[in-house]
């Protein structure tokens, strides 16, 4: 029976993970201190407090050399510490002078980068740390969405596009677990899975942007993710991974959690 081997949580939309051996996933089917924070765009009229999409955000799409930073949340002193090859760049509370603090910090680091989405847009300056640090609302999707990918359909890209090292967090999934055939988890689209607690609606396969593209280590785009998806797969949009929501109330996940279908 497959299980779970790894979960993942991203405090701040499209920066490092959190590696995490249990989380909480939300009724609303979100998972608890995920993407609870983001850079966005001065020129978005969102509110601050409302989702919107990657392309209003400093985000890997755009900035593939935030994949370098290292990232600290304190999810219970609501403090956020980013670092560069061990030096730390910022380290503040999520006080009002904190925020332009570390939203400074920010846009320092990235107006350095070779490929960056402010240099030619001053209109995006100056940038705002959104969210309040607790509410988990800046995931890819509006409605939330889980996201899940097997080693196996992993191992099939990297093979695929010839480093069978790939690294996971290239595709950013909360979840991922093994035990199963390379692809499987795309026939499970329309059915309801139970992994430890919680019971998942499987509601659409995750098509992928250029973010898979960044090297989670050195912030180049290294390799032809999208490619290899659609030509190595023939598939009509490169995906990889399926999206999932709640089917219910929602509960705990940990790692060893075994995964089953339902129906």
């Amino acid at each position: 029976m497959p299980q779970v081997v790894a979960l993942y949580r991203y405090p701040v939309k499209s920066f490092t993970p959190e590696q995490c051996e249990v989380v909480t996933v939300l009724d609303e089917g979100r998972i608890a201190n995920d993407r609870v924070l983001g850079f966005r765009f001065a020129n978005s009229d969102t509110m601050d407090d409302a989702w919107s999409k990657k392309h209003e955000f400093i985000a890997l799409v755009n900035t593939p050399g935030i994949a370098r930073l290292q990232l600290r949340f304190d999810h219970n002193a609501l403090r956020l510490c980013i670092s560069l090859d061990g030096t730390v760049l910022v380290n503040e509370a999520l006080d009002e002078k904190g925020r332009k603090k570390i939203a400074v910090a920010i846009e320092n680091h990235v107006l350095k980068l070779d490929e960056n989405p402010l240099s030619s847009h001053q209109d995006r300056l100056p940038l705002r740390l959104v969210g309040n640090g607790v509410t988990p609302r800046y995931q890819g999707n509006e409605t939330g969405q889980i996201t899940l990918h097997s080693r196996a359909s992993l191992g099939a890209v990297g093979a695929a596009v010839g480093d069978n090292d790939l690294s996971e967090l290239r595709f950013r999934s909360n979840i991922v677990i093994d035990g199963l055939d390379a692809w499987e988890e795309q026939s499970w689209l329309g059915r309801k899975i139970r992994i430890g607690q919680v019971v998942f609606d499987v509601v659409m396969p995750k098509t992928r942007c250029l973010a898979t593209q960044a090297n989670p280590n050195s912030g180049k785009r290294d390799l032809p993710i999208l490619k290899t998806l659609t030509h190595a797969f023939n598939q009509d949009k490169p995906t990889f991974a399926i999206a999932m929501l709640t089917s219910g109330a929602g509960g705990q996940i940990q790692v060893g959690d075994k995964v089953s279908l339902l129906d």
